[in-house]
């Protein structure tokens, strides 16, 4: 069994949320709660906003009930969103200019097929 002590921070899987916390799977023993009130030092009016169920996150540990297997957690004084594990994401100085381009060219193209498709089967 791992030995957790206060102040780590682990990785963990967002396996719910409420209206008062979001529940996270830490490992096959421990899960744990952050509530509402340490998921940010600003007012939070949804959490959905800065969690959701699936994603790993990390969480710092505030306190631990090793009979129950449960922590309490906090995100608020931590970088708690996790680095994809195929790299940072590149950010182009173009955006979506070129899907923008693209898109009346496809919806043509596309447009031809279907009534191209509805000729052949009227005969």
């Amino acid at each position: 069994m791992p030995n957790y002590q206060i102040g780590d921070i682990l990785e963990g899987v967002v396996t719910g949320i409420s209206e008062y916390g979001a529940f996270i799977h830490i490992d096959d023993r421990f899960s744990g709660l952050i509530h509402i009130s340490e998921i940010s030092n600003h007012f939070v009016k949804n959490i959905e906003d800065y969690v959701t169920v699936g994603e790993n996150i990390l969480c710092e540990v505030l306190d631990i009930d090793k009979r129950v297997y449960h922590m309490k957690l906090s995100i608020k004084n931590i970088n708690y969103k996790l680095i994809p594990r195929y790299g940072k994401i590149k950010d182009y100085k173009n955006g979506f200019k070129p899907l923008q381009m693209k898109l009346p060219i496809w919806i043509r193209e596309k447009l031809k097929e279907i009534e191209k498709m509805q000729e052949e089967s009227e005969f």
